[in-house]
């Protein structure tokens, strides 16, 4: 379980990183409705996975809590920029 939380956080890493060099708040909008989509697509892979077998319950609640918590933190930027 852990070993799998490991590679979410890693593998997802870029996606969790919202860039800084950038100087429109138009593309940075962009760029994180973009990281929204691929998250809630990670999310729906893990429930398949999880619905299939591939992923066990413990494993499914991990990988799941961390997606969730990064779809979270993309939210609260795009709301952040929004407000502006």
């Amino acid at each position: 379980m852990v070993v799998v939380g490991a590679v979410v956080m890693i593998v997802t890493g870029p996606l969790r990183r919202v860039p800084k060099t950038e100087t429109s708040p138009g593309a940075e909008l962009r760029d994180l409705e973009s990281a929204r989509e691929a998250k809630y697509r990670e999310i729906r892979d893990a429930e398949l996975d999880h619905r299939t077998g591939k992923l066990s319950d413990e494993d499914y609640a991990a990988v799941d809590a961390a997606l969730r918590g990064e779809a979270v933190e993309i939210l609260r930027a795009i709301d952040t920029i929004e407000a502006r």
